[in-house]
């Protein structure tokens, strides 16, 4: 009889991030949600 037994090891760090790529990210946002507003306008309600 053959017993296989597997160990994961997960570390779960917190991920710093600099300044320059936050406010990349909430340019990139903005820019997404101003996208979605311009196509929502060509949309027909029906």
């Amino acid at each position: 009889m053959t017993i296989n037994i597997i160990f994961f090891t997960i570390t779960i760090t917190k991920r710093v991030i600099s300044p320059e790529e936050a406010i990349h990210n909430e340019n990139v946002e903005k820019i997404y949600e101003e996208h979605r507003e311009r196509a929502a306008n060509y949309m027909r309600p029906y």
